[in-house]
């Protein structure tokens, strides 16, 4: 049994779905492996005032992967899959206030 509980946000399913067929199948794996390994080496943690939780995003090419850590309930939280640039973090709030 892995570690962590890893769920994925319905914006972030959508944003999934919506992905390049490639890029889906890789996107896919990479969220399933964060179950064993929530910080793999290609993660950066974001810079977020949330008391429960850590805030990162994983590259992949030029797509970032947002998610959050709650490392009391060992729970992971996809919230976004989003091509950069143009992305910048600025929605982080928006995605956490959606979470509740």
């Amino acid at each position: 049994m892995s570690p962590y509980r890893v769920y994925v946000t319905p914006e972030a399913f959508e944003e999934i779905k919506d992905l390049p067929g490639h890029i889906r199948q890789r996107v896919r794996q990479v969220i399933r492996e964060f179950a064993d390994h929530p910080k793999p080496t290609r993660s950066k943690r974001l810079e977020f005032p949330a008391p429960e939780r850590q805030f990162y995003r994983y590259r992949l090419d030029n797509w970032r992967i947002v998610y959050s850590i709650t490392e009391s309930d060992k729970v992971i939280d996809i919230l976004a899959i989003r091509k950069r640039p143009p992305y910048d973090y600025g929605d982080l709030q928006k995605l956490l206030d959606e979470l509740g």
